[in-house]
């Protein structure tokens, strides 16, 4: 909210515009991931300011997320030009009763006096009111029902907050405030979140000494449900986290077994596991082991867990409020093949619980296809014939504030 109070009384410059239309490009035409255009544009300039940068960082994120519509009113096609995006980015700007600069040529041809009303016309129609592709919207009525659709997608097209999670090995919640209050970022907690402190207002937070010195991690306030839903307690010596990623819920178990026992860290790619040792070290975890995933790694280790994690890859529907780019990248076939893959992983990572272990599948996906229809299915199955769902949540963004998530949890009784 702070920068769009910005942006409504800010002067237009040419170079940050500039800076947004070209990222734009690289993230519509070249299909690059919009986080890393973010990262390379605001590095492009030392000069700008914190100011100039949020400018940049939100201006893409906000044309990014709302392509479809924008490119409606302004009456362009992929693949764009450079004076398509530039329409596109008076759009925003009408939108936000921010007044185009007299540059020549630059906004030549913008259809600034008709952009109120097309907007009012396109809004009546779901699809183009929350810009999203045909199929992905049909699909989205299939799955939830229009009512449901309606609210989440409504939800997943604001901007997510900031939140953090307190890194308990190394500090308290209240201490975290504190210190961050020291540091000039204002923060409060979260009621039904126990760890989390969320920003008042957006800012660059990894440049804090509390970040360096691993008081805390960025992480949603969904996200953090996940960890805690294993029902972690002293009877549990070793969790297996099968998709660990960089780690961000690996190290929220390590939080849970306050540095004792093992938790193991699995993932396909060698990258991701060196970065989450990188915070690894960071945070003061101790206890964590990371291992590439291999068939002979799996077959030695089937049995051994008390817990273990499967957060398996998905469409990301949960979390296009924070990867807006997602939803034009997302087709339709790929959905199909992870469904597949969810329901192969499954069937294979549960063998790595002991008798009497829990398993908790969790997606940042909201449709059930992806999440307790896979559960189902594993259930109905040979491998799952021994196992019991104990318990189950559904988190919408249109209800909690913060991302859509699925968790099962599921309890070996052979």
């Amino acid at each position: 909210m702070y920068y769009r109070l910005i942006f409504s009384i800010m002067k237009l410059h040419r170079n940050l515009v500039d800076a947004v239309i070209e990222g734009l490009t690289f993230i519509f035409n070249d299909n690059q991931y919009a986080d890393k255009v973010v990262e390379k544009q605001l590095k492009k300039d030392k000069r700008w300011g914190a100011r100039d940068r949020a400018f940049i960082a939100e201006t893409i994120y906000d044309i990014v997320r709302w392509k479809r519509l924008y490119a409606e009113i302004a009456e362009v096609h992929e693949p764009f030009t450079v004076h398509n995006l530039r329409r596109m980015f008076a759009v925003w700007a009408t939108l936000k009763s921010i007044t185009l600069p007299d540059w020549g040529n630059y906004f030549e041809d913008t259809p600034a006096r008709r952009i109120k009303g097309k907007f009012d016309e396109l809004s009546k129609v779901r699809k183009l009111r929350e810009s999203v592709p045909d199929w992905l919207d049909t699909l989205g009525v299939q799955e939830l029902g229009e009512t449901l659709w309606n609210d989440e997608l409504h939800a997943l097209n604001s901007l997510a907050p900031v939140v953090l999670r307190v890194n308990t090995l190394k500090t308290s919640l209240e201490r975290l405030q504190q210190f961050l209050q020291q540091e000039g970022v204002a923060t409060y907690p979260l009621r039904d979140y126990p760890n989390a402190l969320q920003l008042v207002e957006r800012g660059n937070i990894f440049k804090t000494q509390a970040f360096a010195d691993g008081l805390f991690e960025v992480q949603d306030a969904s996200s953090q449900k996940v960890a805690p839903f294993m029902m972690i307690d002293s009877n549990v010596k070793r969790v297996i986290d099968t998709c660990a990623g960089a780690g961000g819920k690996t190290l929220h178990i390590a939080n849970l077994l306050q540095n004792k026992g093992q938790v193991i860290a699995m993932d396909i790619y060698e990258q991701k596991l060196q970065e989450l040792k990188r915070r690894a070290r960071r945070n003061g975890a101790f206890n964590i082991e990371t291992k590439l995933i291999d068939p002979k790694q799996l077959k030695r280790m089937q049995g051994t867990a008390d817990r273990v994690l499967i957060d398996a890859p998905c469409s990301g529907l949960g979390v296009l409020r924070r990867n807006p780019d997602a939803k034009w990248k997302l087709q339709p076939e790929f959905l199909d093949q992870i469904r597949t893959t969810q329901q192969e992983i499954l069937q294979q990572y549960s063998k790595l619980l002991k008798k009497g272990g829990k398993l908790v599948y969790a997606t940042c996906s909201v449709l059930p296809s992806e999440n307790h229809q896979q559960v189902a299915t594993f259930l109905a199955s040979e491998a799952g014939k021994d196992f019991k769902l104990e318990a189950e949540e559904v988190i919408f963004a249109h209800q909690s504030g913060y991302d859509g998530f699925y968790m099962a949890r599921l309890i070996n009784n052979s």
